[in-house]
């Protein structure tokens, strides 16, 4: 039984000591404070039945990425004179358990937007308010409060960029100042305490050196990248999005920061201040949205309903890097084995998979990557997939990513190609990218058959995308003519209706 005055700081993202107002909150004026994260098995119990190695909501890249983050946090909070406190559990029941147990006064988490921890707070707060508990949770993961966009916005969310850099204005928040120390972490009682997990503790075997990402989590590893990368003042100055290299993978043509701002390693805030300090000492800079400081800011737009296919078959071959497009191929292999790649990379397969060639429904994509990438958010992964597949934000469906020469443009050996997809390392700079149009004694000789050592092509390109484009103007046409109020079954009568024209269907089939 604890007593004396007691806080507790609950860790889910957030993973750092530098400018986090809820662990700063939570330190003062208590005379102990239980850090504490909740390992929760939905998000870290080995799942059988998965595609991929990993649990039902991540894969094993990001839960490894998230133990490092862990690891990194406790040896933080030893120096500060506290622990990190590790219990296992659903997370609310765990947190209202301990709540009762150390007679805890104060109550201090991160908000968080994603609705599975929204319904994890509701639950916690309820417990907290009926038991006389204090709760502190501010919005310290993003730059701007989403609540507070829409209410300025009347209620609904600003349907532009411009428009939301006008209602959200300039940060206004000041950093949290740094912690010298923390209080001592009280008597734990009867509940059971663990250190930070390794893998193998989880259930899980250890990821081979081929197979894991080589970023390593963890807010250390995350100020020695921003430190990097701020010296680089040309760099940052000049730093212009969708541009950059997406075949550059022995060093990456971005700043990768964004698995460590996923977890919160990295604070939004402080990212945004040292860009800023860059911008006022150089003479000129790029600009939102494009520069770096651009890329920190999300807004919410009109959705399109669009009559997908459902072909669960083109859906694997794209997800285990199947399609016979070296150049797609190659990207889902870094993804997997990394679990990042270029954004231009995660635009090229996200068009691939859907308005550009296989007609997929943007969600299946959005569920790969939810669970392959280490740097997966959840507003973010769903923003950039209803924007790739034109379903919002982005209407210009015409504007294809060709699975060809867009990879072609920025590396013509195809280098990054004979990386990740060792089978074609031998195939020449000529058929790299369509090694299916090489001759059988061409293809004998790089020892790769087409359709045997590698598939071939799952759709023809020019074919397929020409036959996506069809399907986009009928769907927009559909959403202009009933002023956006599509409901489903108009979509099923739009899919009967383009399924009535056998001759075009008949273009698409599917090379065996």
């Amino acid at each position: 039984m604890a007593s004396g005055s007691a806080s507790l700081m609950w860790f889910r993202k957030g993973l750092r000591i530098h400018d986090n107002p809820a662990l700063q909150y939570a330190a003062e004026g208590t005379k102990f404070l239980y850090p504490v994260f909740v390992i929760d098995p939905h998000y870290m119990e080995p799942e059988k039945n998965a595609f991929s190695l990993g649990s039902a909501r991540a894969g094993l890249n990001r839960i490894n990425f998230l133990l490092e983050s862990l690891a990194d946090l406790d040896s933080s909070l030893k120096k500060l004179g506290s622990r990190l406190l590790v219990l296992k559990g659903e997370p609310s029941e765990v947190l209202i358990r301990c709540l009762k147990e150390w007679e805890v006064e104060k109550l201090c988490f991160e908000y968080d937007t994603e609705p599975y921890y929204q319904a994890l707070d509701f639950k916690v707060k309820n417990y907290a308010s009926t038991a006389g508990i204090e709760v502190f949770s501010p919005v310290s993961h993003t730059l701007f409060n989403p609540t507070d966009i829409i209410q300025k916005n009347g209620g609904r969310p600003p349907l532009s960029y411009q428009s939301f850099v006008k209602l959200a204005g300039q940060p206004s928040s000041p950093l949290s100042h740094t912690l010298s120390s923390l209080p001592l972490v009280g008597d734990v009682g009867s509940c059971v305490i663990s250190e930070v997990p390794t893998i193998k503790e989880l259930g899980y075997v250890d990821i081979g050196q081929d197979e894991s990402s080589p970023f390593r989590g963890g807010e250390s590893e995350a100020l020695k990248r921003l430190n990097e990368i701020i010296n680089d003042k040309e760099w940052v100055a000049t730093f212009e999005k969708p541009k950059g290299n997406p075949s550059a993978f022995l060093k990456p043509a971005t700043t990768v920061l964004s698995p460590y701002l996923k977890f919160g390693c990295l604070s939004c805030r402080f990212f945004y201040q040292c860009l800023q300090d860059v911008y006022k000492n150089v003479k000129r800079h790029t600009s939102p949205p494009v520069s770096l400081l651009g890329q920190v800011i999300l807004h919410l737009a009109v959705v399109f309903l669009i009559p997908w296919n459902d072909d669960d078959e083109l859906l694997t071959a794209w997800r285990d890097a199947r399609t016979g497009y070296p150049w797609i191929d190659a990207i889902m292999v870094q993804l997997r084995k990394w679990g990042w790649m270029h954004h231009l990379a995660r635009h090229s397969v996200a068009c691939f998979l859907t308005r550009g060639d296989l007609f997929v429904h943007w969600e299946k994509g959005r569920d790969v990557f939810e669970r392959l990438l280490i740097d997966s958010d959840w507003a973010i992964n769903n923003g950039n997939w209803l924007w790739l597949s034109c379903s919002s934000f982005f209407y210009q469906y015409n504007r294809i990513y060709s699975p060809i020469s867009f990879g072609k443009k920025y590396d013509p050996n195809g280098d990054y190609i004979r990386h990740f997809l060792p089978i074609l390392k031998d195939m020449p700079r000529e058929y790299i990218y369509e090694p299916w149009t090489a001759p059988l004694s061409i293809q004998t000789k790089a020892k790769c058959i087409i359709g045997r050592d590698y598939p071939k092509p799952v759709v023809l390109h020019d074919s397929a995308s020409k036959e996506c484009r069809r399907k986009m103007a009928e769907a927009y046409a559909l959403n202009k003519d009933l002023n956006g109020m599509v409901s489903e079954e108009d979509i099923r009568n739009l899919r009967r209706k383009l399924k009535e024209d056998p001759e075009q269907e008949a273009k698409n089939k599917r090379i065996r």
